[in-house]
């Protein structure tokens, strides 16, 4: 046999090998997308029962939208943009229409609760913070006039702001289209378990934002014990990069308001916050998430470097100031303006 033969042969069989192995990757790509689909499918057919279509009357027109029950006695969760405004609500599910009403909407998180006086069923609550990205997620809702919908994507990001525009609290940006119709869709994880509430599109529809899930979780345990929303207030106006890193904090506040309930706790200016509530704090924009989560009337423990010592306060949060007049904003933020940043508000003033 000549040592071309050989070379021949030799190429074939690896030519082959290749060929096999290319076989056996694009069959192993075919049975895990099938095995995607079928549990988007079966997670689909399990959680849409507790999914409905919201139709409201504001001062303009017919809305329309999507909500979900989160229990059995007919609560359910939807946007504010669908449930906030509007009036005369009824609900379609099990081939019927029911008469709703509005038991809270709340600017700030984007959401609203209503409220069917029936037996429904109701999506179980998940964690927000037990995504990572590229984590896969699906919602369910109504674009524009068809049906109950799957969307199936992943959690892109987890947002501060977006165009230069803050966020009342982090919001959760999914690699998944959105349509008219679909704003108060439920995001869910490969559980079943509700992660988020769709609020707002982005980039002609390619993508979209919810709100997480303890967002609208919190709104609820506000109505259930006072029959509101009840943002809170801590009296400390402003926070700034500090010049280093104290216990992995930068967050320093630059300002207190005089007889507010953080400075009757012994809060100080040069203070570096490491963590506000149940939230740690890193640097200035984390003050974001913690404030949306004070309610007014809670106590809540406040953990600072001041020099070389770690002190922790209990302060009594009172009503926001802004929520008194109707100022404080919605979620995103107007003007987001620079550092420094105020822990009570969604949108700092300019420096």
């Amino acid at each position: 046999m000549s040592p071309l033969s050989g070379f021949k042969r030799r190429a074939g069989f690896g030519f082959a090998l290749v060929l096999s192995l290319s076989a056996r990757l694009v069959f192993a790509q075919e049975q895990s997308a099938a095995t995607i689909s079928q549990q988007v499918r079966e997670l689909f057919e399990r959680a849409a029962k507790a999914v409905v279509k919201i139709h409201g009357v504001d001062e303009h027109s017919e809305i329309c939208g999507t909500g979900f029950f989160v229990d059995p006695t007919g609560t359910l969760y939807t946007a504010y943009t669908v449930g906030g405004e509007a009036g005369n609500f009824t609900v379609e599910f099990n081939g019927k229409k029911y008469p709703a009403r509005q038991l809270v909407a709340d600017i700030r998180s984007g959401t609203a609760i209503l409220k069917v006086d029936e037996t429904t069923p109701g999506l179980p609550i998940g964690k927000s913070d037990e995504l990572e990205l590229a984590t896969p997620v699906i919602s369910i809702g109504y674009p524009l006039d068809l049906p109950k919908t799957p969307n199936f994507g992943m959690i892109a990001g987890f947002d501060r702001k977006c165009l230069g525009r803050y966020f009342s609290t982090i919001h959760l940006r999914v690699n998944a289209p959105t349509q008219r119709g679909e704003a108060g869709a439920p995001l869910l994880n490969m559980k079943g378990e509700v992660v988020g509430i769709v609020v707002s599109g982005l980039e002609n529809n390619s993508a979209c934002y919810a709100v997480p899930i303890e967002a609208a979780e919190k709104i609820r345990s506000d109505f259930v014990r006072f029959g509101e929303a009840r943002h809170g207030w801590i009296g400390v106006n402003n926070v700034s990069p500090a010049s280093q890193q104290v216990e992995g904090s930068r967050a320093m506040v630059t300002q207190v308001a005089d007889d507010g309930p953080g400075a009757r706790s012994g809060l100080k200016e040069g203070d570096v916050l490491l963590q506000v509530g149940k939230k740690k704090i890193t640097d200035p924009e984390d003050v974001f998430d913690a404030s949306f989560y004070i309610t007014a009337g809670d106590s809540v423990p406040i953990t600072v470097m001041r020099g070389k010592e770690k002190m922790t306060f209990q302060v009594q949060a009172t009503m926001h100031p802004a929520a008194k007049t109707g100022m404080l904003l919605a979620s995103p933020g107007t003007i987001p303006g620079v550092l420094p940043m105020s822990l009570d508000d969604d949108a700092p003033p300019p420096p």
